[in-house]
């Protein structure tokens, strides 16, 4: 897959460099407010050194990459594409915009476009998978925008901000996103 697939309106994706990376990824994992929009366990407190391990390791399988702005070449958070099931061309996604002034602005919209054309045509998966807790609408309106279907929820999953939450899940086929995208 050449760079121009790599790029879109707004941002870029590249591979995760373990030097220039740890720093942000270490700061993103430390900031509640991003780890609660993003993951239902703790904030993890890697220190950089920690980051830039998990950086190293990788996550064999997994297709994990940093997302840059292409106004300032600036890196604004991470996307990947994980849990591959290749038997039944199937795949999860995951973004995370860590930095806040980028929230909202349709960075991570712009990643996942480029995540589905690599995962679809360039890996030949048959659908993209994904869990969203149900406040974070921002998220979901998203999601709905880019064509992804609400598949399931599991009730009262995750207990945060002194209730009980749903996680959602929702997907989008192959077949959908490239009727979607052949009237754009």
């Amino acid at each position: 897959m050449n760079a121009e697939k790599f790029a879109g309106k707004l941002v870029r994706l590249a591979v995760l460099d373990p030097e220039k990376d740890s720093e942000l990824w270490a700061r993103w994992n430390r900031d509640s407010e991003y780890q609660q929009l993003l993951d239902w366990g703790p904030s993890k407190l890697y220190s950089p050194a920690q980051a830039r391990e998990w950086i190293e390791k990788g996550n064999a399988g997994s297709f994990t990459f940093s997302i840059h702005s292409l106004a300032d070449d600036r890196i604004v958070g991470f996307i990947d594409l994980d849990g591959i099931n290749w038997t039944a061309g199937d795949g999860w996604l995951g973004v995370g915009i860590g930095e806040r002034e980028y929230w909202g602005k349709g960075y991570g919209s712009d990643a996942i476009q480029i995540l589905l054309r690599f995962a679809f045509e360039e890996l030949n998966l048959k659908r993209i998978s994904l869990n969203v807790f149900e406040y974070n609408e921002r998220a979901i309106k998203c999601y709905e925008k880019l064509g992804f279907q609400h598949e399931g929820r599991q009730r009262q999953l995750l207990n945060r901000f002194d209730r009980r939450w749903d996680m959602l899940y929702m997907g989008i086929l192959r077949s959908e996103w490239e009727a979607k995208n052949s009237s754009n």
